[in-house]
């Protein structure tokens, strides 16, 4: 059984489906995987990154924040002030952080991908969620990328990264089938002309509305996600057995040449108004 905020996921196969990575024949074509992204809305590249970088850094973060009381198998209280104090102070502008977002490899993908030279917002998003934590707001909730990055370009690349392994259990991102298409054409329309929120928590019932699948997938350290700002993702309650912390970020990548949404140019905080 899958949840989200606590709404339960249909397990019908018209309602749930498999995320399909891009196969090898394709990873060294800008076309197949423009083709891709324009027909799916999404790339899972598996292997991307070096694990043992990804875990490095997974292994920095909470022992930063082990001052504060978080650790990697989520027990424990955590104290809430020193947390964000070290993640919003520390990790957030730290140097650690900021490479590990600028490796060679990402910023190699994304300038051959976008045809240019590329820019990475500032505003770079770390995400732990904590097993057995369910309910309204746990979990991201359905929304695209576009809500929040209107004063922008639309061609915006978010990069997902799981930092460490993350099989289903443990709450990972999961996207709505064909979603892309029917936002594009609302945002062209302005239906969806509104103040940044997210769409619903009600996963289940959004899946019903548009009569299609979410697609979901395990992910080993290493594996990557790259999605359009039109795609429509969520994530999945972490119910992981072994009681794992689940840990990723989000990134985003742009042509120089695009207009940069301002909003995006400073360190993420919890205040930031985004």
């Amino acid at each position: 059984m899958l949840t989200s905020n606590g709404y339960v996921l249909s397990s019908t196969p018209d309602r749930l489906g498999t995320l399909e990575p891009v196969p090898a024949a394709d990873r060294g074509s800008r076309d197949a995987l423009w083709e891709r992204l324009d027909r799916d809305g999404c790339l899972l590249l598996r292997g991307f990154l070096d694990p043992d970088i990804v875990n490095a850094f997974r292994h920095y973060y909470f022992g930063r924040l082990a001052d504060a009381g978080l650790r990697e198998h989520g027990d424990g209280d955590v104290d809430q002030a020193a947390l964000r104090r070290i993640l919003f102070r520390e990790i957030v502008p730290g140097l650690e952080y900021d490479a590990f977002c600028r490796q060679s490899v990402i910023v190699d993908f994304f300038s051959w991908l976008l045809g240019d030279d590329v820019h990475l917002h500032r505003r770079k998003i770390i995400r732990h969620t904590r097993p057995g934590d369910s309910g309204i707001g746990q979990a991201t909730q359905a929304h695209y990328d576009l809500l929040y990055l209107r004063e922008g370009t639309d061609d915006v690349l978010t990069l997902w990264v799981p930092l460490g392994d993350c099989p289903v259990s443990r709450g990972g991102l999961i996207y709505l089938e064909g979603s892309h298409r029917w936002v594009s054409a609302e945002e062209q329309s302005g239906v969806r002309k509104r103040p940044a929120a997210s769409i619903t928590a009600d996963l289940p019932g959004l899946a019903d509305d548009h009569d299609a699948r979410w697609l979901v997938t395990d992910y080993a350290a290493g594996d990557v996600l790259v999605h359009t700002a039109h795609m429509v993702h969520a994530a999945l309650d972490n119910v992981d057995p072994q009681q794992v912390m689940r840990l990723s970020t989000d990134i985003r990548y742009q042509r120089v040449s695009d207009a940069i949404d301002a909003r995006w140019q400073n360190h993420w905080h919890n205040r930031d108004g985004l």
